[in-house]
């Protein structure tokens, strides 16, 4: 997958990146398998965090912290606190929610919705945010921070789903190395591309199943292909399809599909005192909608509220060249290709990755009327379904099994590009609703 003259490039960029933050994270290390992704990443990271802004620095990294803390993702948690300090951030706030100024506590709800049910956010929310009069939020200071815990939520999604353990050994001083959990080292998909692939000496699945299955796939995208030459389904059809894949993905539980919704609940799990701090209402998930009675998710038209066409002007118009950054972002994600999968080159993955992205917004309840959801059912199968309820919608829970149990002949470095893909697909989805509520707000 990495071209040959990618090495130099990706050498030079974790180069900049280390001079510029003086660190060079193992989200860095992983993501750099993908440069020009990479490249993008960073530039609308380091612009939301350091450069000009409505918020101060210590306030944009106690919100990545706050945002952090819904998934329970100690790794990034960790990184932030290290730079609200060096920000100037005051360290008391450091004991928990109950120290921080009303300001930044009135996020509570919002972050909690963002995060686990954004189809929730109404203008009314926006409103209570920007009209509590000491403790209101400007609203180009809320798009900031809603643009932040959209990211960090998303990003804790990256790092659970790609196995990435913190840099820092603790017993160790003054080193760095890398730490294996569960035998899944972020240093074999940074440094060895080719590596192969864990899964297929550690499953019961022979090598020839994983390639019958490779090639079961490519199969199904030929056929779907000329499908879609042949005849085209009507709208009504569309939109079935649509509401079937929606309704499945509800059943689609961490470890397998149910034949009907299993009522989880965060109440079960153990949350750390160090993370809990920064938690409200621990219970709160996006499971939790299937046990109180919301029989489906309330569509949200893509057309009637697009990224192109609403979102990025607005953010724009209020954080400037935030919109300018994260369109660069979403679109690159979403082209990138090397035009192969697995040993197969020259191959157009156009619709893989449609479908991935796309499903990603069905299980938030958005659809585009212009896509059959009938590909989503034909291209990923049962465990690559599992795996990316898990890692969009509770990331915490996700497993080295279920990474390894999808597509078991494609490198780490397609399975790091399926995460970018998850990562930036929720990230979209959580401002479309965030936005969707503040531009309802404004009319």
């Amino acid at each position: 997958v990495m071209q040959a003259n990618g090495l130099d490039e990706r050498t030079n960029l974790l180069v900049e990146e280390y001079s510029t933050s003086g660190r060079l994270d193992n989200i860095t290390q992983v993501m750099s398998i993908h440069t020009q992704y990479l490249e993008s990443f960073l530039r609308s990271q380091f612009y939301m965090l350091r450069m000009d802004g409505p918020l101060p620095l210590p306030y944009r990294h106690y919100i990545a912290i706050m945002a952090a803390a819904r998934h329970q993702c100690s790794y990034l948690i960790n990184m932030h606190v290290d730079e609200f300090l060096k920000t100037g951030g005051i360290a008391e706030w450091l004991n928990g929610l109950e120290y921080i100024p009303q300001r930044l506590k009135n996020l509570n709800e919002i972050n909690k919705l963002l995060a686990h049910r954004p189809w929730l956010i109404t203008k009314e929310h926006i409103q209570k945010l920007v009209k509590t009069g000491e403790n209101n939020w400007s609203l180009p200071e809320l798009v900031h921070a809603v643009v932040l815990l959209a990211h960090y939520h998303a990003l804790a999604s990256f790092v659970f789903g790609s196995g990435i353990n913190p840099e820092r050994d603790p017993d160790t001083s003054n080193g760095v190395r890398l730490i294996a959990v569960n035998n899944f080292c972020v240093c074999d998909l940074a440094n060895d591309n080719n590596i192969e692939n864990a899964s297929l000496t550690s499953s019961n699945f022979g090598i020839a199943d994983s390639l019958s299955e490779l090639e079961a796939l490519m199969e199904r995208m030929k056929r779907l292909q000329e499908d879609k030459e042949d005849e085209e389904a009507s709208q009504e059809e569309m939109a079935t399809r649509f509401e079937k894949e929606k309704k499945e993905s509800l059943l689609v539980i961490s470890g397998g599909i149910c034949a009907f919704p299993i009522p989880f609940s965060f109440d079960d799990e153990i949350v750390s005192t160090d993370v809990s701090r920064y938690i409200e209402d621990p219970g709160f998930g996006y499971k939790d909608f299937a046990r109180r009675g919301e029989d489906h998710l309330p569509t949200f038209r893509a057309q009637d509220y697009t990224w192109e066409n609403h979102g990025f002007s607005l953010v724009n118009r209020l954080y400037s060249d935030i919109g300018h950054l994260l369109d660069e972002k979403f679109r690159m994600v979403y082209n990138l290709t090397y035009n192969t999968m697995a040993t197969h080159e020259d191959v157009d993955t156009t619709m893989l990755r449609r479908a991935l992205f796309n499903y990603v917004h069905c299980m938030y309840g958005i659809r585009y009327d212009d896509y059959d959801y009938g590909e989503v059912n034909q291209l990923l199968e049962r465990s690559l379904k599992v795996y990316i309820k898990t890692v969009t919608c509770y990331p915490e829970r996700t497993t080295k099994r279920m990474y390894d149990s999808y597509w078991r002949q494609f490198k780490h470095s397609e399975k790091v590009h399926v995460n970018l893909l998850l990562m930036e697909a929720r990230m979209q989805a959580e401002l479309l609703y965030a936005l969707r509520a503040i531009t309802r707000h404004l009319t």
